[in-house]
């Protein structure tokens, strides 16, 4: 989901040519042109927030990471740009971004450490279904949630950006628990959200999360945080941390130099 409206650094849309490529899809640049992602020109479209949330992940040489609703690939992508010695697993449950995170691993030379199940997260909190990932088996977890609850938005004309944006009022919780569910003991949760929904966040994180990290991301100085990254570290008891978090926009529509550091030079993030 995109953070601001402001055009990003790291995408820089081009339209595909060539006829073997869709006229439906752009070739977008993440992370000063590190990565080379396909996105449906309509649609969701991963943005800023993704580069972010995979960011803020404290993951180490040879850790294993899942996503829920890996898209087309951005977070995990950009993760993986900056440590290639990690292992992620990703659930979609719309077939066209399963194909197209696989096809956005390959461009990328990441195939061997990207992973891809096309399924609905709801079945991966199943534990009867071999195709699904093992509970408990990942040290990090991390999600960027659909945004906006049904009924309370006007949906998208695009059916895909539509089912990517909005969610019904268990919905948030649900993701919580998946995500609590796949990591093990110690293991680290983040998500992205909408800054007024921090209050659903942490009452969900309640008695499953301990050392809760809350980072505001502020489109400029002296505005309201339009996004929080929040992550917690699994059977901890530690009390929780609001951050200082981050100022994105300089006066004008460029970026300051803190976010440029993780946009354009794939600098990360870290809550802790």
């Amino acid at each position: 989901m995109q953070l601001a409206t402001e055009t990003s650094p790291t995408l820089n849309r081009a339209s595909l040519g060539g006829a073997a490529t869709p006229s439906s899809l752009t070739d977008d640049a993440f992370l000063g042109g590190r990565l080379q992602i396909l996105q449906p020109e309509k649609g969701y479209r991963a943005g800023i927030d993704a580069v972010f949330l995979a960011a803020s992940i404290p993951a180490a040489d040879g850790e294993t990471i899942f996503e829920a609703g890996i898209g087309a690939g951005v977070a995990s992508l950009c993760i993986l740009a900056r440590n290639p010695l990690l292992h992620i697993t990703g659930i979609e449950v719309n077939s066209r971004y399963a194909v197209l995170c696989e096809q956005n691993a390959k461009r990328n030379n990441m195939s061997d450490m990207l992973r891809v199940i096309q399924g609905d997260v709801k079945d991966a909190m199943r534990k009867d279904l071999a195709h699904m990932p093992e509970h408990g088996s990942f040290a990090h977890a991390f999600a960027n949630p659909p945004y906006f609850e049904d009924g309370k938005v006007t949906p998208s004309p695009s059916l895909l950006k539509a089912a990517a944006h909005s969610f019904g009022p268990e919905d948030l919780d649900l993701w919580i628990r998946l995500l609590h569910s796949m990591v093990t003991l110690r293991g680290t949760v983040t998500l992205i959200h909408r800054a007024e929904t921090l209050g659903k966040i942490l009452q969900s994180m309640e008695s499953k999360f301990g050392d809760v990290r809350v980072a505001p991301l502020y489109a400029r100085e002296g505005t309201a945080a339009s996004r929080v990254i929040v992550q917690g570290v699994k059977g901890s008891k530690a009390p929780m941390q609001l951050l200082p978090g981050l100022i994105l926009h300089e006066e004008g529509n460029g970026f300051t130099p803190d976010a440029e550091a993780v946009l354009r030079d794939g600098a990360a993030w870290r809550l802790r």
